[in-house]
């Protein structure tokens, strides 16, 4: 995949009108396996969230990019559980503000080391 359809590139600049695109490119298969548990989409988003972190995009940056996934899968995806369910209705309800804080807290609950139970 060339650079221009990745939601971060190279040099460090975000891209999230890239998101849409970035997801359709995963397999339907491995998409399922992503969604299928909510902690098998934390680990996922951990994960994710981790590389983002080692390339050097601050809190904001991936936050950012939490709230277009966050779009996508609200507009794109059924709730596979009763976590994606919540998650789902309180973002259809938010105000974007509202979505951005919840995509802010998203970033925390999948950093394990920081979300303190």
């Amino acid at each position: 995949m060339s650079e221009h359809n990745h939601v971060v590139h190279k040099d460090g600049d975000i891209h999230p009108e890239q998101v849409e695109r970035a997801i359709a490119s995963i397999d339907e298969d491995e998409r399922q396996r992503i969604l299928h548990s909510f902690e098998t989409f934390k680990g996922y988003l951990s994960r994710r969230i981790k590389l983002a972190q080692s390339i050097g995009l601050s809190e904001e940056q991936i936050a950012v990019i939490a709230q277009e996934v966050a779009d996508y899968l609200a507009d794109h995806e059924e709730a596979r559980n009763s976590e994606e369910k919540l998650l789902k209705e309180l973002w259809n309800c938010g105000s974007e503000e509202e979505q951005h804080h919840l995509a802010h807290m998203l970033v925390k609950l999948a950093r394990p080391n920081e979300y303190v139970h």
